[in-house]
This record gives structure tokens, sequence and C-alpha cells, in this order.
């Protein structure tokens, strides 16, 4: 099944889309917040042209393992994609994806820091399921 993967912030959302029967995921884009709300115009019609069937969504937690200021705003994000869309949202703890995704200069270079850290998000949640099977 096709799935699509958020990198949430306030200020952009990194998309990425993955497959579990390969197991892979690739950057999609980032999109730009618009006064600290989702671009829900440019969610729709990524969702209308890849036709997901499930939708996977970082959640940051600070490196104690306490509860990131921004968690809330990402359950948010959640339940909302969840309401607008009717896919089943998971989530996967994010934790250090930006810094993971820096590592990878080209792929930010030519999808943005977000989309990349999106990427890597989806590959761990898609490595849990492989996994888990």
């Amino acid at each position: 099944m096709t799935v699509l993967g958020f990198d949430f912030g306030e200020k952009r959302i990194g998309v990425a889309v993955g497959h579990t029967l390969t197991g892979t995921a690739g950057a999609l884009k980032c999109l730009q917040a618009r006064a600290k709300r989702p671009d829900w115009l440019a969610i729709s019609q990524l969702i209308a042209s890849w036709q997901p069937q499930a939708l996977i969504v970082g959640i940051p937690v600070n490196l104690d393992g306490s509860e990131h200021p921004v968690a809330g705003r990402v359950a948010r994000f959640c339940r909302q994609l969840h309401g607008r869309f009717g896919l089943p949202v998971h989530t996967i703890d994010e934790t250090l994806s930006s810094v993971e995704a820096n590592r990878h200069p080209e792929a930010v270079k030519q999808h943005g820091l977000d989309a990349v850290a999106a990427q890597l998000i989806l590959e761990s949640w898609l490595s849990e399921r492989i996994q888990m099977r």
C-alpha cells in the first residue's frame, strides 16, 4: 500500500511517500504553513494524487523522553488529517529526524530539510512494520 509521511512544523510541513511492499520512501516536498496552519489545499492535492491508504506523522519527543512542546499541535494535526480525509493516521517517534536529514545534503538541497525528515520518519515506520511481520 502507498502511505504519505509528514514532518509537522509550525512553519513548514515536510511530506514523503512510501510503499509497504518495497519498504522504501522518498521525499516529496515541503509545504509552507500559513499563520501556523497547515496548507490543507496542498495536502488534499497530494492525497488525491498519491491516493495513500494511510498517513504517518512524526511525533516529537525530547531526548529525556518527556513531551516536546509541539507535541500537542502535532496530535491536533493528526486528528485533523483523520477527520478531513478519513484515512488511518499512525504516529512514530521522530526524535532527531531533522538532525539525521542534515546528513543528506544533496537530498536536502533537492527536496528541502523537512521533506527529507519526513522520508526518514516514514522509513522508520516502514522498518518497524517489516520487523513486526
